[in-house]
């Protein structure tokens, strides 16, 4: 997994993100990692391991349509009740817990 600067068409595109993992690319950060918070590294780091176990394209699909359930039912914070957001919000300052976290524990957020 490589830690990158957002391209400036990416800070464009996504002006209100501060980090995206693009599996197998990398995670990309807005600011230099030296200067992003640990918590949104590890926030990252959990979807990296998410993406691989879901064999990526499957991860994208689950968001996807996921996303799409919770807008029915939260409205403007469909975001943030995904199960894979949910883990990764819970768990980002637990720095050491993507080296303990078991397969799909994004299952306990559903």
């Amino acid at each position: 997994m490589k830690i990158k600067q957002m391209k400036p068409w990416m800070i464009k595109l996504m002006p209100n993100v501060l980090g995206i993992t693009l599996c197998p690319f990398g995670i990309y950060l807005k600011r230099p990692p030296k200067k992003v918070s640990k918590a949104t590294i590890s926030h990252e780091e959990i979807h990296w391991h998410q993406q691989i176990e879901m064999l990526v394209i499957p991860f994208y699909m689950w968001y996807c349509v996921e996303y799409l359930i919770k807008l029915l039912k939260y409205k403007g914070a469909a975001y943030y009740n995904i199960s894979f957001e949910r883990e990764a919000y819970t768990n980002e300052t637990s720095f050491k817990y993507v080296e303990n976290r078991e397969l799909y524990s994004w299952f306990k957020y559903l």
